[in-house]
C-alpha cells in the first residue's frame, strides 16, 4: 500500500494505522462527547496518542442516528480552538465534517484530513478540498443521519457501496485530487442493517482491490450491541475484536474510541502475521 498523502505528512499504511475519536458533540452515541471543552478535548488526543494513535479525528457534529445537524458557526466555533491546539503534536488531524465552509476553515487552521460521511456530495465539497496536500475520507452513507437507519435497503449492499465510492472517487480525481489522497469507508451502521454490515466486513478486502486505502470504523457502533447484547459502554471488546478483523481483510486504518486495547491487539495481530 502507497503513503497516504496526507497535509503536512505522507503516512505510511505497510501497517495498520489507528485512528482516535476526539467527539466535542454534546450528544454522540458513545456518551463521549466533550462539548466545548478545548482543555478535555486536549487532554484526550494526548491521552490516545500515549496509548498508540497514529491519527486524531475530530468532530463536533454527532451523525449518529437521529442526530439533529447544528449549525456552520457552531461547528467552526467548537472546531477551530481544538484544531489549532493539536496541530503541534505531531500527527495528522483529521476533521469529521460534511460543511464545505468548515472544512475550508479547519484546512486553513491547520488540518491535515478531512473525514466527510456526505462523501463531499455537499455543493461546493469538492472545490473545498480538492487543492492542498489534505487526506480525503470519502464515506457512504445511504440517507442523512436523521432518517438512515429507518429502513436501509439494497439490492446488492456490496456492490452498491462499491459503485459509489468509486464514483465519488471519480468525482474527486476529475478536479484533479490524486488519488494517493484517498482512503475509502464503506460505512458501517450509516443505514444499513446488522446483516449489511457483517456482509461489507466480510467482503472488506474486495474495496481495497481498488489500491485505494480502507477505513473502517466499527466502535462501538449498534451492531455489535446487536451481536453481542451489550450497552454501549460495555462494547470494548466487541470492538476490539471488529478492528482486528477489519484489519486483517485489509483495512489500512481503524476509527476507534478504545486505543489502547485495539493497539494491544494489532500488536500481537503483527507479531505472528
Amino acid at each position: 500500500m502507497p503513503n497516504l498523502i496526507c497535509g503536512r505528512f505522507d503516512l505510511d499504511l505497510s501497517v495498520p494505522r489507528i485512528m482516535a475519536i476526539v467527539n466535542l458533540t454534546a450528544d454522540s452515541f458513545s456518551g463521549d462527547g466533550l462539548r466545548d471543552d478545548v482543555a478535555a478535548a486536549v487532554q484526550r488526543a494526548e491521552s490516545a496518542l500515549r496509548e498508540g494513535a497514529d491519527i486524531l479525528d475530530i468532530g463536533a457534529e454527532s451523525t449518529r442516528p437521529g442526530a439533529e445537524p447544528v449549525s456552520e458557526q457552531q461547528e467552526l466555533d467548537l472546531l477551530i480552538p481544538v484544531v489549532e491546539a493539536l496541530v503541534g503534536l505531531g500527527v495528522p488531524i483529521s476533521v469529521d465534517t460534511l460543511k464545505p465552509a468548515v472544512m475550508r476553515a479547519v484546512l486553513l487552521a491547520g488540518a491535515d484530513m478531512i473525514n466527510d460521511v456526505n462523501a463531499f456530495r455537499a455543493p461546493g465539497a469538492v472545490e473545498a478540498v480538492a487543492g492542498g496536500r489534505a487526506g480525503l475520507c470519502v464515506m457512504h452513507m445511504q440517507g442523512e443521519p436523521r432518517t438512515m437507519q429507518t429502513h436501509p435497503a439494497y439490492e446488492d449492499v456490496v456492490a452498491d457501496v462499491a459503485a459509489f465510492l468509486d464514483e465519488r472517487v471519480g468525482a474527486l480525481t476529475a478536479a484533479g485530487v490524486a488519488r494517493e489522497r484517498i482512503v475509502l469507508d464503506p460505512g458501517f451502521g450509516f443505514g444499513k442493517t446488522v446483516a449489511h454490515n457483517c456482509t461489507l466486513l466480510r467482503a472488506l478486502a474486495g474495496f481495497g482491490a481498488t489500491g485505494l486505502p480502507v477505513l473502517a470504523g466499527l466502535s462501538r457502533k449498534s451492531m455489535l450491541g446487536a451481536l453481542t447484547g451489550r450497552a454501549v459502554d460495555q462494547r470494548v471488546i466487541a470492538s476490539v475484536a471488529a478492528a482486528l478483523v477489519a484489519v486483517q481483510r485489509g483495512a489500512a486504518i481503524v476509527r476507534v474510541h478504545d486505543v489502547a486495547p485495539t493497539r494491544d491487539a494489532l500488536t500481537v495481530w503483527q507479531a505472528v502475521s
